[in-house]
């Protein structure tokens, strides 16, 4: 393999990324309104001679190259967050700028650049013979994942391949382009979103004493909450904290991955209540717990955990835990309803699919992670890579909580950008990683070695759902 002629052919395609991704910043694409960006890509494709360019009922875009029972997925979501506060932007952030080292506007990093190099990686494996015999190369642009991580691909899984005759089991690996900060990832935390509920009695407020107020109620399990993130795991304490799943005593199996990807975390995100008046005692509240899961963790053991909390306990039938489900149709109006729960993964650092990115990374790049440099902190990207491992982890979650933490789909992470980035103002990403991407995606297939793969590179997923919801 000639690595000089796909760094040079990454590099004539600078320009064509750089356009290409301003054009789809252009299009405000947050979740369930990411129709023009998908004309976007579509097109983009079509015009750069994809075998096959198609968008699914869901209204994923998937371009094809390629031929083969064997896939190769590359994934990007195309959705963004909102902007918040437009008085935080400095520029407009759709239509922003661009330098000689940076472009600016909503989804530079989080993370339609990724899918400008996923398109011209796929482009440079065609246009230079790349493509090994008997695959062919997938590229998603898939929807929804702000809102629902991952149901994107429960989608694709469960609809699009089998109405195209197409098994899970046919796809080797699939690349996230999620930013990584100039790393490969293999594996982060996965999360679920709880919700809590307490029943109260109304009455008028002149005389409290007459009702039962849920706030109040409420107050109790949100210190309870607070102390499940907080506290550490010894015996000095009635709730023991999450930490706890670090240690061997708590979490035998898992405990070295879990000090890899990080601790769980839970956190009260947003509070809810009713009651006939400001005069009146509250006869309910309701709050949502962010709940981050490391290994080890599983939906039924995090529910359980807020289920066992001193303050729960103590108001019994008036306390509900439930999981909550999401059914916001998407932009074609397809609704597929999912429970709010996204998978720990992990692979294994020296797992076929991990190893063919690194394999690609040292012989085009070296060992070390890469980026722009600049004098100015808010344009440099080393400050964020610099003596940081070549393979690590997200913080955050991407579809890999359905690729492969429900699906087993092996998947690994390499994206332009940085996380820090993501939902922030003023967001950019940097053009040479657009060009550094694009070469690594090019070259990780003919570096794969199937040979080498083994049934237990997923180190750990978390429990599985069986999720068919239609």
């Amino acid at each position: 393999m000639d690595f000089e002629k796909i760094k040079a052919a990454a590099a004539g395609y600078s320009a064509d990324m750089n356009r290409f991704l301003r054009a789809m910043i252009s299009h405000p694409s947050e979740s369930c309104d990411e129709k023009e960006v998908v004309a976007c890509i579509r097109s983009e494709m079509e015009k750069l001679g994809y075998d096959k360019v198609e968008v699914d009922g869901l209204g994923n875009v998937i371009g094809w190259m390629g031929e083969g029972d064997k896939i190769i997925a590359i994934d990007s979501h195309i959705d963004t967050v909102g902007v918040g506060n437009r008085g935080n932007w400095t520029h407009d952030p759709y239509k922003g700028y661009e330098d000689d080292a940076v472009i600016y506007g909503r989804g530079g990093s989080d993370q339609e650049g990724g899918m400008a190099s996923a398109v011209y990686g796929a482009k440079i494996m065609k246009d230079l013979g790349l493509i090994p015999a008997g695959y062919r190369i997938m590229v998603v642009g898939s929807v929804q994942e702000e809102d629902c991580d991952g149901m994107c691909w429960q989608y694709i899984v469960n609809q699009f391949f089998p109405a195209n005759r197409i098994q899970k089991e046919q796809v080797e690996f699939v690349i996230s382009t999620e930013p990584t900060d100039g790393g490969i990832y293999r594996g982060h935390r996965g999360r679920m979103e709880i919700r809590v509920d307490v029943k109260g009695v109304s009455c008028h407020g002149s005389a409290p004493e007459r009702g039962d107020n849920a706030i109040y109620k409420m107050a109790d399990i949100l210190q309870d909450v607070r102390a499940l993130n907080e506290n550490p795991a010894d015996d000095t304490v009635e709730i023991k904290g999450l930490v706890k799943m670090l240690d061997p005593k708590y979490n035998p199996e898992h405990y070295e991955d879990a000090r890899f990807l990080g601790r769980g975390t839970c956190t009260t995100s947003q509070i809810f209540y009713t009651s006939p008046s400001r005069c009146a005692v509250a006869d309910s509240c309701a709050i949502s717990i962010d709940r981050r899961m490391t290994a080890g963790e599983t939906w039924d053991s995090c529910l359980q955990e807020i289920r066992d909390l001193p303050s729960v306990k103590k108001y019994g039938q008036d306390v509900s835990v439930s999981m909550y489900m999401y059914d916001r149709p998407s932009w074609t109006g397809e609704v597929y309803e999912t429970e709010c729960y996204f998978p720990t993964w992990i692979n294994k650092a020296s797992a076929a699919h991990v190893q063919a990115l690194a394999d690609a990374h040292h012989a085009l790049f070296g060992a070390e992670r890469i980026g722009h440099a600049d004098a100015d902190p808010a344009r440099d990207a080393m400050h964020l890579r610099a003596g940081r491992p070549l393979t690590d982890k997200w913080t955050f979650s991407t579809n890999g909580v359905a690729i492969q933490g429900r699906y087993g789909i092996p998947c690994v992470g390499f994206g332009p950008g940085a996380e820090s980035q993501a939902h922030a103002p003023n967001e950019i990403t940097w053009k040479q990683d657009l060009v550094t991407c694009a070469a690594l995606y090019a070259a990780v297939p003919g570096l794969y070695k199937e040979e080498n793969k083994t049934g237990d590179a997923t180190q750990f997923r978390a429990t599985l759902t069986d999720n068919d919801i239609r």
